[in-house]
C-alpha cells in the first residue's frame, strides 16, 4: 500500500500543467492553459489547466481532476502505475506501509517474477530486431510486402531464426523457468526444450506503457501453419485485454477521430506504410468489451475491418455482439468488408490510401448492420418469417444498455416485424429504456453556492488564511457541514498545500457535492482578494450562527415556565416580542 501522506506530497510538488502537456499541447489563456479537449471531439477549445489549483477542467464534457487522474484517463494508467510514473517524473521515491510477512513474501515473488518477464521479453525483442537485419530472406519478404525500413523500425520489427533453439544465444541459461513463463520456449513431453517462434516475422505486443509483453509470430512461408501465432497467455500478457498497435496508435487514433480494428498484425504496419496510423489489431481472438473499452478512452468512433469472405463475416458478427455490452450513445460503432480476397494490406496496395479511406468512411453503421444481418435470409413476408425475426433480435435488444440506441433500435425492429413498440416491449419483455441526458457532452450550469461552500472554495485555494477559530462555524449535522470540517482541518494541517493536494486529503460520502467543488473551484477567479474575501464570508457565517443559536436559546426558554425564567431570559422574550 502506497501511505497517503506520500499521495498528498505528491500532489503538492507534482505540476499539472507539466503532465498533461507532455501529451496534450496547452497554450497559455490569461490565469490557465487551454487545448482541445482530449477526452472528446471538439473544434474549439474548452479544456483548460489551472496552475494554482492543480486542475483540468472541460467545459464541454465535464472532464475533471488532477494530475493523477489525467495520467488514468489519458494514458490508461492504473492508480498506483500514476503514482509510481508521477513520482518518477518529480525525482521521488514511492514507499510502501509495513505488510505482513506473507503479503510482503507473496508481493515481492510476484514482482520479481514480473519484473524477470520484462526483462527477458524484452531481450527477446533486442535479439529479433538483431536477427533481421542478419536475414536477407525476411528482409526481402517484408520489403516484397511493400514495408520500408522506417516503418519495421517504428513497429520494432523483427526475425525468429529456422533454428531450433536461437535464444540460447542471448540466454545462455535455456533452461530457466521464466523463459517457458514468457512463452518463449516450450517443452515437449520428452522433455526437450525449443523456441517457440522459428522462421516467422514477429511483432513485438506493448502495453500501455510501451513495454513489450509479448509477441506475434507471422510466417513466412504461405505453406506452414498457423499464419499468425502468439505468445500464450502469461502474468504480463492477456489476449482480451490487449490490442495490437494501440500503443503506437494512439497519437494518430485522436488526431483521425477515429480508430480502425483489423484482423492482423501486417495488416496494421502495412496501412502505417500509406500513411493510414490509426489502426489497431486483436491478438487471434475475437473483439471483447474489455477491447471495446479501452478504444472508447480514445475516440468516439470505432471501426472494425473484416474480409469479404464467409470467416470475416463471421468474426464481424462475433465482434458487433461482444461489443452489445460496452455500448454508449457517445459511441459510434462501424463495419467496413472488404471486396472478397481482400485485406486491408492487399487493398491499401492495390488501390492506395485514398480509396481505402473512402471505403473507411462509407463504412456500415452498428445499428444498420445488425438489422441487415438479422433480416439476411428472410423476406418477412409472412407472419411466421416476422416471429423468427423477432426470436433473433430479442438477445440483442435486452444486451443494448445504451439507452437512445436501444430505443432507436427497438423502434426499428418493431415497424419491419410489424407490430407496435408497445406489442414488442411486452412480448419480448424488454427492460424499459431510460433518457437520462449523455454525460459525454452535458454543460456544467453555474448555480448560487451557499455561503458554507463559497467559504470551502476560499479555504482550498488559500489555506493558509484558514484559523483555528473557523472550525466554530460548524454547528450542523449535514454532509456539507462534515465537509467544510474536513476541510478546514486539512488547511489547518497542510497550509502550505495546493487545492489538488487538499481535496485528496478531504473525504466525502457525497460524490455530487465533491464534484461541485472541484468544478467551481476550477471557476474561482484568481484575482481576488482572498485575505478580505474569507473575512468576508467570516461575517456571515458569524451571523448565520448567532442566528441559529439564539434560535436554539429560543426554543430552550420557551420550555420553561414564566416562573422559573431569570431576569435576563425575560428581557430576551420582551425584546423579542414573544408572550
Amino acid at each position: 500500500m502506497i501511505p497517503e501522506q506520500f499521495i498528498q506530497e505528491l500532489l503538492n510538488r507534482v505540476d499539472v500543467v507539466d503532465v498533461v502537456d507532455k501529451s496534450v499541447p496547452l497554450k497559455k489563456a490569461g490565469a490557465n492553459y487551454s487545448a482541445c479537449c482530449p477526452f472528446h471531439n471538439e473544434k474549439s477549445p474548452s479544456f483548460t489547466v489551472s496552475p494554482t489549483k492543480q486542475f483540468y477542467h472541460c467545459f464541454g464534457c465535464g472532464a475533471h481532476g488532477t494530475a493523477i487522474s489525467f495520467l488514468m484517463e489519458y494514458n490508461g494508467l492504473s492508480f498506483v502505475e500514476s503514482i509510481h510514473d508521477l513520482a518518477k517524473q518529480v525525482g521521488m521515491v514511492v514507499p510502501q506501509e509495513e505488510q505482513t510477512p506473507a503479503a510482503r513474501e507473496s508481493e515481492a515473488k510476484n514482482k520479481t517474477i514480473k519484473l524477470s518477464l520484462q526483462d527477458v521479453l524484452q531481450k527477446a525483442a533486442q535479439y529479433y530486431k538483431a536477427e533481421l537485419k542478419k536475414s536477407p530472406h525476411a528482409i526481402e519478404y517484408l520489403k516484397g510486402r511493400g514495408l520500408s525500413g522506417v516503418i519495421a523500425a517504428k513497429f520494432q520489427v523483427g526475425y525468429a531464426p529456422a533454428g531450433w533453439q536461437g535464444l540460447q544465444a542471448v540466454f545462455s541459461d535455456y533452461d530457466n523457468e521464466v523463459l517457458e513463463t514468457a512463452g518463449l520456449v516450450v517443452e515437449n513431453e520428452q522433455g526437450k526444450r525449443y523456441d517457440r517462434f522459428r522462421d516467422r516475422i514477429m511483432f513485438p505486443i506493448h502495453n500501455k506503457k510501451g513495454e513489450v509483453i509479448g509477441f506475434g509470430g507471422r510466417v513466412i512461408n504461405p505453406e506452414d501453419m498457423p499464419k499468425y501465432y502468439n505468445s500464450p497467455e502469461t502474468p504480463l500478457f492477456q489476449k482480451g485485454h490487449e490490442l495490437y498497435g494501440l500503443f503506437i496508435a494512439r497519437r494518430a487514433i485522436r488526431d483521425a477521430g477515429r480508430v480502425l480494428v483489423v484482423e492482423g498484425y501486417m495488416d496494421v504496419v502495412a496501412l502505417a506504410q500509406y500513411g493510414i496510423d490509426y489502426a489497431v489489431a486483436a491478438l487471434g481472438t475475437a473483439t471483447t468489451p474489455v477491447h471495446i473499452t479501452k478504444l472508447m478512452r480514445q475516440t468516439d468512433e470505432v471501426v472494425f475491418s473484416f474480409d469479404g469472405d464467409n470467416a470475416g463475416r463471421t468474426a464481424a458478427w462475433r465482434a458487433a455482439m461482444n461489443a452489445l455490452a460496452a455500448l454508449t450513445d457517445s459511441l459510434e460503432l462501424k463495419f467496413m468488408f472488404l471486396p472478397t480476397g481482400h485485406d486491408p494490406d492487399s487493398y491499401v496496395r492495390e488501390f492506395g490510401k485514398d480509396q481505402f479511406e473512402a471505403e473507411v468512411k462509407k463504412a456500415m453503421p452498428l445499428s444498420q448492420y445488425i438489422v441487415k444481418h438479422l433480416s439476411e435470409g428472410n423476406a418477412l413476408s409472412s407472419q411466421e418469417d416476422r416471429v423468427r425475426f423477432l426470436n433473433k433480435a430479442e438477445p440483442i435488444l435486452k444486451d443494448i444498455k445504451a439507452p437512445r440506441l436501444s430505443l432507436m433500435m427497438r423502434k426499428k425492429i418493431a415497424e419491419l416485424a410489424q407490430v407496435s413498440d408497445e406489442e414488442m416491449q411486452g412480448l419480448l419483455k424488454l427492460p424499459r429504456v431510460g433518457m437520462a441526458p449523455k454525460q459525454a457532452v452535458k454543460r456544467q450550469s453555474k448555480s448560487p453556492l451557499s455561503i458554507k461552500k463559497q467559504f470551502i472554495l476560499l479555504a482550498l485555494a488559500r489555506p493558509s488564511l484558514v484559523e483555528q477559530a473557523d472550525l466554530s462555524f460548524l454547528g450542523g449535522g449535514s454532509e456539507e457541514d462534515a465537509f467544510l470540517r474536513s476541510v478546514l482541518q486539512a488547511c489547518l494541517e497542510n497550509p502550505t498545500f495546493n487545492p489538488s493536494a487538499l481535496l485528496h486529503v478531504v473525504k466525502s460520502l457525497d460524490e455530487d457535492l465533491m464534484a461541485q467543488v472541484q468544478r467551481e473551484l476550477h471557476q474561482l477567479e484568481e484575482n481576488l482578494d482572498f485575505a478580505l474575501e474569507i473575512e468576508g464570508a467570516r461575517t456571515q457565517l458569524t451571523g448565520g450562527m448567532q442566528q441559529i443559536r439564539g434560535t436554539q436559546l429560543l426554543n430552550a426558554i420557551k420550555e420553561k415556565p414564566f416562573s422559573a425564567l431569570t431576569v435576563e431570559e425575560k428581557e430576551m422574550l420582551k425584546k423579542l416580542g414573544v408572550k
